[in-house]
């Protein structure tokens, strides 16, 4: 089982730039597809970025192409997310989250969740 677990989030002014990390107890991210995902104030958690396990380019939503830049460490069992140029619209809660399957868009795919970290974004 992995658990993974967020940290970076904060209070950050329109433009800034922020890193979130989430890093994998227990078993090693290696073997999962892992996402990003994040939930605004009354809407649906909502797909941000995702690797697959076999590596290669990472996916983005199209929102945040261009300003997100998604990674992973796998010899640190880590996996990122830098944002920039961000906006007060990127406001959420952001989920880090592996799992297995045909697609890292959908939270379907994805088995294990953390807690994860806010994001406030003023204008």
């Amino acid at each position: 089982q992995v658990q993974p677990v967020e940290s970076g989030g904060g209070l950050v002014q329109a433009g800034d730039s922020l890193r979130l990390s989430c890093q994998a107890s227990g078993r090693t991210f290696r073997n999962y597809n892992v996402g990003w995902f994040r939930q605004a104030p009354g809407k649906e958690r909502e797909f941000v970025a995702g690797i697959s396990w076999r590596g290669g380019t990472p996916y983005y939503a199209d929102s945040v192409k261009g300003r997100f830049t998604a990674s992973r460490d796998n010899a640190e069992n880590t996996v990122y997310l830098q944002m920039s140029s961000l906006k007060p619209e990127d406001t959420a809660v952001y989920y880090c989250a592996a799992g297995l399957g045909d697609s890292v868009y959908y939270t379907k795919y994805y088995y294990y969740w953390g807690q994860g970290t806010q994001v406030t974004v003023s204008s």
